[in-house]
């Protein structure tokens, strides 16, 4: 059963951050954004049932939940508290190895040299600081100059990630990758 070490805000005011003690995966990022995704996810669904949870991201040690506009954080912190704390933790020595894939997934399965460096970069300047605020970023591919990315997390449906984060991803990639390079958020 996980402790939780502190609850932050994040730049999405629907979003809130639950740090944990101890981890709730093994490096990879789980994302929901409906009840009826999490079916599977015991965590997930628990926090959907509590209700005004319209999304669901943990991943390691953090557990990033977006509300809707009718619930109030007053009210829905301490009940969100009880499934987090009855959570399963994982504590194995591949979630580091894992970490370390998290994102590269795309780069994976791609001959595509320029995915390897791209999330290389991803993996330095931008997906911490995109942690931070209790979101992630995925890469799900690059068909010549186009690099389609996800975001998840508190990210999903921020407008600055929408905006001013896709302009300067595009921006560095332009410059250390491809200055043709696009980047599109689906």
């Amino acid at each position: 059963m996980p402790k939780i070490s502190d609850i932050e805000e994040t730049p999405n005011p629907n979003a809130v951050k639950f740090i944990l003690r101890e981890a709730v995966s093994n490096g990879t990022a789980h994302q929901y954004a409906s009840a009826d995704q999490a079916t599977g996810d015991t965590l997930a669904k628990s926090l959907f049932d509590v209700g005004h949870v319209v999304s669901v991201f943990y991943m390691d040690r953090m557990i990033t939940i977006e509300k809707d506009d009718e619930g109030d954080w007053d009210d829905l912190l301490p009940v969100l508290a009880v499934p987090i704390r009855a959570a399963a933790t994982v504590n194995s020595p591949a979630g580091a190895a894992a970490a370390a894939v998290g994102g590269a997934i795309a780069a994976l399965t791609s001959d595509d040299p320029r995915l390897l460096k791209i999330n290389e970069i991803l993996d330095e300047k931008v997906r911490p600081a995109l942690m931070g605020d209790g979101g992630y970023l995925e890469v799900l591919g690059l068909k010549e100059h186009t690099l389609s990315i996800r975001y998840q997390g508190a990210c999903g449906s921020c407008p600055s990630s929408l905006t001013g984060t896709l302009m300067a991803i595009e921006g560095m990639l332009k410059q250390e990758i491809d200055p043709e390079m696009e980047v599109i958020a689906v």
